[in-house]
């Protein structure tokens, strides 16, 4: 830090930007039934909206730390911050799906320096003395954006637009460019192996595909479309190169020495089921509650918040017991709760009680705080210092692609689940049926043609309750299975210094 730059003004600036990207991973969740009818978009259509940002993020994330050293840290944080707060400026003014999602896109580009990097200018800012209390102050910005995000971005929404929940950056962005601006010394570039662009390029051409499949197999009948192949064909060619020039550049992207250490590839297979969990979770409960259960907007953030609140209290009790520890059997814990909360929403019925909603989110949101940090911990434990760097960037990746493959194929499925369920509730339909005969005739309103369509909008919402049941069942099937994979976890006595250093270097 330079003499006589205001640290605070560098905490202030780094936090608010901190605090500004992480609320964008949740605040749009709850607004997505509105942007589905303003833009004209089908449900699975709508997920584009998160799964494009994920996608961004994931793809940009890598190349952060190389582009800090290339040309030096804040002018990379300036100009990210730059532009996660015109690109939000763009989502409020979207006119269209089209539009959105290439605005997102640019948003996710953006956005994904701006964790690593305001960690990075919290470490150089304080010195050693007083950098576990920076990093604690980072991780709760970290942690309560999306927390608050759902409740903030239901009030949005019901008082004014579904466009504030992206217009709100920009004066949290101004001011944070303009604090950094200020206080944040220039750092000169430093000499730097070149990227590795071609294995960049094709990782990157990899996740696009696979992403584009995903997200539109089921509109267009998955195999049977051309499309379909090709983008399958190009994911599978792409990942191929990938592998190949990995094993054989002098410098590849991803160092094939990584996957020697038991506990990593343990620890990325893990993260990936928690990307899977976390993001499909949040992705499918606001269009149940406000299109199903007829919550107003910002009821549905509030009962989605508990789950935030779990997490963030599990995260500091979990990262606490790791001196004590072993450190899977808090992840064993984690996993198991986290199966048992998806087993229970399983269970719901359309007219489910919001206490439910609101203590199996709790649930949920224990059992992912009990994973997080352990999981991180202990998936580093074990690997080389000089590896460190490209471990936590491919974590970081794996997380944010199970999390937009999670949410391309939850909405797939519930797509084909609702359909399924209808198609079996429409033939039990008929005047022979005695229930049906029952339900119609204590209800006087259900008599004549407009009784129909009554039934036919009964017969809807209970064949989509069905399909996202569905969804939940067999996510918690798939944590259980993960469960062996602690087998891979070598448990290793962790000291309070390294487990400081693995916080910090993990905790995004």
């Amino acid at each position: 830090m330079q003499k006589g730059s205001p640290t605070w003004l560098v905490t202030f600036g780094t936090l608010s930007a901190t605090m500004m990207q992480a609320l964008d991973t949740t605040i749009a969740n709850v607004a997505l039934p509105h942007m589905q009818g303003n833009l004209s978009a089908s449900q699975e259509q709508v997920a584009w909206i998160l799964t494009s940002y994920i996608v961004a993020a994931a793809i940009a994330t890598v190349p952060a730390g190389f582009l800090a050293n290339r040309y030096g840290v804040k002018r990379v944080f300036l100009i990210a911050i730059a532009g996660f707060t015109v690109s939000s400026a763009l989502c409020g003014l979207a006119g269209s799906l089209e539009q959105m999602v290439l605005f997102r896109i640019l948003q996710g580009l953006f956005g994904a320096a701006m964790v690593p990097l305001s960690q990075t200018t919290l470490l150089d800012t304080y010195p050693p003395s007083k950098q576990g209390t920076a990093m604690a102050a980072w991780g709760m910005g970290v942690m309560i954006g999306p927390i608050i995000g759902p409740a903030l971005g239901g009030w949005l929404t019901e008082n004014y637009s579904w466009r504030w929940v992206f217009f709100i950056n920009l004066p949290v962005g101004i001011a944070s460019f303009m604090a950094l601006k200020r206080s944040l010394p220039n750092s000169e570039p430093r000499r730097v192996a070149p990227l590795d662009i071609t294995g960049f390029a094709f990782l990157s051409i990899a996740i696009a595909s696979l992403q584009l499949m995903l997200d539109r197999g089921q509109s267009l009948d998955w195999f049977d479309s051309t499309e379909i192949m090709l983008e399958c064909g190009i994911a599978i060619a792409a990942f191929y190169l990938f592998v190949a020039h990995t094993f054989t550049a002098k410098s590849p992207f991803v160092n094939p020495a990584l996957f020697k250490d038991r506990n990593l590839v343990g620890g990325l297979t893990l993260i990936a089921v928690m990307g899977v969990v976390l993001f499909s979770t949040f992705a499918l409960l606001p269009p149940f509650l406000q299109n199903l259960q007829n919550y107003p907007v910002v009821t549905a953030g509030l009962v989605m918040a508990p789950r935030g609140v779990g997490t963030m209290v599990a995260m500091l009790i979990a990262g606490r017991s790791l001196r004590w520890v072993d450190g899977r059997v808090p992840i064993l814990i984690g996993l198991s709760l986290l199966s048992y909360s998806l087993h229970w929403m399983s269970t719901f019925s359309p007219d489910v009680p919001t206490s439910s909603i609101v203590y199996s989110g709790l649930v949920q949101g224990l059992g992912l705080g009990c994973v997080f940090v352990p999981l991180s911990t202990v998936t580093f434990s074990t690997l080389p210092a000089q590896f460190r760097s490209d471990g936590t960037a491919l974590y970081s990746l794996l997380r944010n692609v199970g999390s937009s493959v999670g949410i391309a194929l939850a909405f797939a499925y519930q797509d084909f689940g609702t359909k399924m369920a209808r198609s079996v509730l429409v033939e039990e339909i008929n005047p022979f049926n005695p229930a049906v005969l029952g339900y119609i005739n204590s209800n006087t309103t259900l008599q004549g043609a407009s009784g129909l369509v009554q039934v036919e909008a009964e017969i809807q919402r209970q064949a989509a309750t069905i399909g996202m049941l569905g969804v939940f069942h067999y996510m918690a099937i798939g944590v259980l299975l993960s469960i062996p994979l602690l087998l891979l976890l070598k448990p290793k006595k962790i000291s309070q210094q390294e487990m400081e250093e693995l916080e910090m270097a993990t905790a995004e």
